[in-house]
């Protein structure tokens, strides 16, 4: 049986480095006001990190789901678009 990390490596991204399509309003919400992390906790593809006390993204990889921005609901700190046409994950299976 396939496990999901193999599943997801299958899957091709297309960084927009000139546009990132999530973004953090306010880092200082989140390092200092939130108790729970939970974009860090519940993203799929592990775009979140919480290190040394400091919220940490970075937005290869991201499966578009849109997790984090309904995890952030007490703080909506979290800016989340569609990536632009041609920039984004690319499925392979569909």
């Amino acid at each position: 049986m396939m496990k999901v990390e193999e599943k997801l490596y299958q899957n091709r991204y297309r960084v927009d480095a000139d546009r990132p399509h999530i973004k953090i309003r306010d880092p200082k919400i989140c390092n200092e006001r939130c108790q729970t992390q939970a974009c860090v906790y519940c993203c799929p593809a592990g775009c979140w990190s919480f290190d040394d006390q400091r919220i940490g993204l970075i937005t290869d990889g991201c499966l578009e789901c849109g997790t984090c921005r309904v995890v952030c609901d007490e703080f909506a700190n979290v800016d989340w678009n569609y990536p632009r046409a041609g920039f984004g994950i690319l499925f392979k299976f569909g």
